[in-house]
């Protein structure tokens, strides 16, 4: 009786269905896992309310704004989890089979890699163009939760946390410069102590942020405090409010072009460039694909190259 009710159940659930709740019960958001699906809420809410209609038993709960999962919900989330995951094992299982032909890469990185990982993946695709590359890209918190989940085949971080469940390798430098409005006080001086740059107003990425633990922990050792004026979440509105003249700030090199150093200037400061490393890692014990393995190899050999391309010349002739 329980085998032919589970079977009636599993013929009546897709496999789409599954991966919609999947996202809504992580995110705990129908708005975010319409986004990461690329779908509309409205669409999103449908597949849930005929999910709850074949299984006879609501999945969500809503308290005000708040969404949380029953205990039917977080029954389904835990079977999703299982299932979608041997999915996922099966298929890099054929993709090692079929060796580079065909295949699925599933990436995700912090926001600041975003200035070169498209790149990066673009030339690994010119190269092996049957792979079908997936990239996910948002700041520390986003992609350290996508880890915990096992979203990923790989990640691209700039500070990996201090987990025995993660592996993690470093993969190239990251410098880290002080940016300035072009007609700041301090722009052209030389070796500006950093004591200087602790009395001027700071624009600073969100906490939790690698940038952010980067220089609060050299003001820190130097016995200084930042002087925050405002908080963004992106390297582009960061860059956008220095323009401005609202302060300065610490980006990575890699996000300015040639067109930023119009209105910017990378300012010379004692203890700048701060040395940064990218890591390239994922949950340890995870069996990676041919094509993991390949990309990897391949990020080694041309991404020295693609990113010393990209790294422009400050203003001051530096």
């Amino acid at each position: 009786m329980i085998n032919t009710r589970v079977g009636q159940l599993a013929r009546r659930i897709s496999l789409r269905q599954l991966q919609v709740f999947e996202a809504v019960a992580r995110l705990l958001s129908y708005t975010r896992a319409a986004e990461e699906l690329f779908l509309s809420q409205p669409t999103v809410s449908m597949q849930i309310k005929k999910l709850e209609t074949d299984i006879g038993l609501p999945l969500t709960e809503q308290t005000g704004k708040k969404i949380s999962l029953t205990e039917a919900g977080m029954a389904l989330h835990h079977a999703t989890q299982e299932i979608l995951g041997t999915l996922r094992r099966f298929e890099m299982q054929i993709d090692d089979q079929k060796g580079l032909r065909t295949g699925q890469l599933r990436i995700a990185v912090v926001t600041t890699a975003n200035y070169f990982a498209p790149r990066l993946i673009g030339r690994f695709i010119q190269k092996y163009p049957g792979i079908n590359v997936t990239l996910d890209v948002g700041n520390r918190r986003h992609i350290l939760d996508r880890m915990t989940q096992n979203m990923d085949d790989l990640y691209l971080i700039g500070k990996p946390p201090q987990s025995a469940e993660l592996d993690f390798q470093p993969y190239l430098e990251n410098p880290m410069v002080i940016i300035a409005p072009v007609n700041h006080k301090l722009a052209g001086k030389k070796a500006i102590p950093l004591a200087a740059i602790a009395e001027q107003p700071f624009i600073i990425r969100e906490p939790g942020s690698g940038t952010r633990i980067a220089v609060e922990q050299l003001f820190s050792e130097c016995g200084l405090s930042l002087k925050i004026r405002m908080e963004l979440g992106s390297n582009e509105s960061i860059k956008q409010g220095i323009s401005g003249g609202l302060g300065v700030a610490v980006i990575s090199r890699h996000t300015i072009t040639r067109g930023d150093l119009n209105e910017l200037t990378i300012l010379d400061v004692d203890h700048f460039p701060l040395s940064w490393q990218w890591y390239i890692g994922h949950p340890r014990g995870k069996r990676l694909s041919v094509v993991a393995r390949t990309f990897i190899d391949f990020m080694y050999k041309a991404g020295p190259s693609l990113l010393a391309d990209s790294i422009v010349s400050d203003n001051t002739g530096n």
